[in-house]
């Protein structure tokens, strides 16, 4: 007999869940977050609605999921040749994320929502894909003597992410890479 005891239920079918994110992904683009419904996922996705209410309980947890992973592979940049190339290929795939990509639509939509849903605001809190992607940047980057070891992970993070985010979501900006780089030499240059 195994260690481990079998989870109560059926077993999480990969099809059904793929169905579902992708369907969470084209409904989010077609008609918005606040269009979006369960039942509404689970028809577009050809699955019961008992099959998505299984594995989520709200439609951000599914949009999250959605986009965390895509998040992940969009923001993972490769180490640089030093220390300001690197922030700056960062922030060059922050702003792909958040104006191009499906995943970054779907990150934006929740970061609204969240504004006025604390169980959103708590989910995104729980799943910090920016933060985290900016972490991994940070910590490269100390580990290079670029930034004092001893500095506040969050708030670093905060410090690279925040500035770009507010001019995207207030200004609908587009970054250029010469503005992008000069945000990585302003950043790091405060931290000095």
């Amino acid at each position: 007999m195994a260690d481990h005891p079998r989870p109560l239920g059926r077993p999480r079918s990969e099809d059904a869940r793929l169905a579902v994110l992708r369907a969470v992904d084209d409904m989010l683009v077609a008609d918005g977050y606040a269009a979006m419904t369960m039942k509404g996922i689970a028809e577009r996705a050809g699955v019961g609605r008992q099959t998505v209410y299984r594995w989520w309980s709200s439609k951000a947890e599914i949009l999250l999921e959605a986009s965390a992973a895509d998040a992940a592979r969009e923001l993972t940049v490769e180490p640089g040749v030093d220390a300001e190339t690197e922030v700056a290929a960062f922030l060059r795939a922050l702003a792909a994320f958040l104006t191009v990509s499906d995943a970054g639509l779907a990150y934006r939509a929740l970061l609204g929502e969240a504004q006025h849903d604390q169980k959103v605001a708590e989910l995104l809190r729980g799943t910090d894909v920016l933060g985290d992607a900016a972490r991994a940047v940070i910590q490269r980057v100390q580990a290079e003597g670029a930034i004092p070891i001893e500095s506040d992970p969050g708030a670093l993070a905060a410090g690279l992410v925040g500035p770009l985010v507010f001019r995207i979501l207030t200004e609908g900006w587009r970054a250029d890479d010469a503005e992008l780089l000069r945000m990585a030499q302003r950043f790091l240059r405060g931290l000095r």
